[in-house]
């Protein structure tokens, strides 16, 4: 007799070994027919397997997080045999699971997105087919024999120290495979191709390249199509087009990965760090710098140099290694460790906009969203244990202040001690218990990944999310227990007794470079009115009136506001669509009539026209937009 725990705690009895999907058909036919897979005492398997013993079962449906996984691993495999019944050589190697999709490589002639018609065509008849997913154990002789034909398959047999090997079938195509599986290819509703690249067999460039042919999957065909409207609108915001095109920043081949940022991207730039450094103001920050390059033996001591040596950048200054620093933390404890600190000094604020220099893998580059150089806006607060809730709610309410003032939102994880850590448990549960105080407190919903936190302390790591629906990791909270130990850390307590503070690193933007380029595909290069490169563009309808266009820029700019004058022989028509494209908030006409009268007309993005503005209502208005940071695009009344 088989005892079954089902989440809610009722029990199903079996007097044989049911499989999975006996076990769910007792539910009701319906809730059988949206199960994916199954979790056996936590342990994934597939609805076809026998249940041998009494146990805790969780059924995995179509509106788990994790059957979308399982879906798209089962897609690999129907790709893999739609491609190996389409060309006569076709190696397969791996085909796993990644963001938004999977991808298969395989060894065979090249092909290109112009093949995919005629590879999708084959995937919906093994789809329409409903094929099952049947796994089968063999020995590794066995596998090895199967196999024969595949040199990969075979390499990757035989580094396998199971000496049992699971192999799963859809009709007459097998593959290795660990599964778990849909329990048919009839599940997969919505498929769709998505790109071809090539690759190195195990990522070695001394060896063969393969062709990788990515691919997406979901339960839905409207999920599908939603899905592919994303990366529509994605690729219209991509920050490196749009960055280019309002003339932003750009990248060049002497310094890989390393932005170069334009007159009108420092100014966007300098409007991000005064907002930040208001902020941090208010919030009792002070704002500290320390040098970019510090020598080995500070860098052994931190621990970077033994975890961190192959992303750092060195050099040799008077027979001494250096290195530069790719990240602030070290030179944050030594401006600590500078004066002597008691009870009554704490808690410290310290921010830092540091630049910082990571060695990333060249293939790894990409746009603003990954670089070598950049930098972080760090900041470490030294407290007492009895501080650490009061500020991770601190940290926590900053956090909603900057990001609001994008329109940005966002969630919240809490990661737990790892399995390899340092400190007692005693420290770990009072670090743990201040994370988890203050976020109850807060009063927001919180994921918690357990064992994903630091060796050195736990963290809350802050996901923002834009305008498509996309998230990103920005934001993160880590209390630190390694830091203050390695630099002897100490403040004087209330019984005249040395102690060791507790540490946060915290950043808000995070990368500053990542964070810019969010921002520009977050409001697709419209940007409100106080954060526009160019606030306002002036445009003389002839040669004639261009000083006193020049003699209204100056005003605008000595007021605050961040003014151009378009100068060029060019139509009135064409400089004011030009002005709409690149999306400039304020685009005023300089005609006699406005000469003579001493007045403004004004067009907003909106198409409207303002006329006969004087310079002292068009200039309280617009000022208290940039002063107050409105996001509302509604200038004028």
């Amino acid at each position: 007799m088989i005892n079954i725990t089902l989440p809610d705690n009722s029990i199903k009895v079996f007097e044989a070994f049911p499989t999975g999907m006996d076990v769910a058909k007792t539910i009701s036919e319906g809730f059988a027919r949206s199960c994916v897979a199954m979790e056996v005492d936590g342990q994934p398997m597939d609805l076809s397997s026998n249940i041998t013993c009494d146990c805790g079962l969780k059924f995995i449906t179509t509106r788990d997080d994790a059957a979308l996984e399982i879906l798209r691993h089962s897609a690999a495999h129907v790709m893999a045999e739609a491609i190996q019944n389409l060309y006569q050589r076709a190696d397969l190697t791996i085909g796993p699971v990644v963001e938004d999709g999977f991808y298969y490589d395989i060894d065979m002639d090249p092909v290109s997105e112009e093949d995919f018609p005629a590879i999708e065509a084959e995937m919906q008849k093994i789809i329409k087919a409903k094929k099952t997913f049947e796994r089968t154990v063999v020995s590794k002789d066995e596998a090895l024999a199967m196999f024969k034909d595949n040199p990969y398959k075979m390499e990757l047999i035989k580094a396998l120290e199971d000496q049992e090997i699971s192999l799963y079938r859809q009709g007459g195509f097998t593959d290795l495979c660990r599964g778990p599986h849909i329990p048919h290819t009839g599940m997969i509703k919505g498929i769709k191709l998505m790109k071809t690249s090539g690759a190195y067999w195990r990522a070695d460039q001394t060896r063969q390249q393969l062709q990788r042919v990515y691919g997406t999957a979901f339960f839905d065909k409207k999920e599908l199509k939603k899905h592919l409207h994303l990366i529509e609108e994605a690729q219209k915001r991509d920050h490196r087009k749009i960055g280019n095109k309002l003339d932003l920043f750009s990248f060049h081949q002497e310094a890989a990965g390393m932005p170069f940022f334009h007159a009108r991207g420092m100014d966007m730039w300098n409007v991000l760090l005064d907002y930040w450094r208001e902020a941090h103001r208010e919030a009792g920050y002070v704002e500290t710098k320390t040098p970019v390059m510090l020598s080995r033996h500070l860098w052994e001591k931190s621990g970077h140099w033994e975890n961190y040596r192959e992303n750092m950048y060195t050099s040799v200054v008077d027979e001494e290694e250096y290195a530069i620093k790719p990240m602030n933390c070290p030179g944050g404890m030594l401006l600590y460790k500078t004066g002597s600190h008691s009870y009554r000094d704490l808690p410290i604020r310290a921010g830092e906009i540091g630049l910082v220099h990571r060695h990333e893998l060249s293939g790894a580059l990409s746009g603003l969203f990954r670089v070598r150089a950049f930098h972080q806006d760090d900041a470490h607060i030294f407290m007492m244990p009895e501080q650490i809730e009061e500020e991770i709610l601190g940290v926590l309410q900053l956090v909603e202040k900057v990001y609001s003032q994008f329109g940005l939102g966002f969630h919240l994880e809490l990661s737990t001690r790892p399995e390899k850590s340092i400190g007692s448990d005693e420290k770990w549960e009072q670090a743990t218990n201040g994370l988890k105080n203050a976020l109850d407190k807060y009063g927001r919903e919180y994921l918690i990944n357990e064992g994903d936190g630091a060796f050195y302390g736990p963290k809350i790591d802050i996901h923002i999310k834009d305008a498509l629906g996309r998230t990103w990791q920005c934001g993160t909270i880590q209390l630190d227990m390694a830091l203050p130990e390695r630099f002897d850390l100490t403040y004087k307590g209330t019984d005249n007794e040395k102690h060791r503070p507790v540490m946060i690193h915290r950043v808000i933007y995070g990368s500053i470079e990542r964070f810019f380029g969010i921002l520009v595909e977050h409001f697709a290069g419209k940007f409100p009115l106080w954060l526009a490169p160019v606030q306002a563009i002036l445009l003389p309808i002839n040669d004639e009136l261009n000083p006193h266009a020049e003699t209204l820029q100056k005003e605008m700019s000595n007021l605050g506001i961040r003014c151009e004058v378009d100068k060029r022989t060019e139509s009135l028509k064409k400089k004011i669509r030009e002005a709409q494209v690149n999306y400039i908030p304020l685009i005023i006409t300089v005609g006699e009539k406005e000469r003579e009268s001493s007045t403004l007309a004004v067009r907003t993005l909106d198409g409207k026209v303002r006329m006969g503005l004087t310079m002292e209502a068009f200039s309280q208005v617009v000022l208290k937009h940039i002063k107050e940071r409105t996001l509302d695009a509604q200038l004028f009344e």
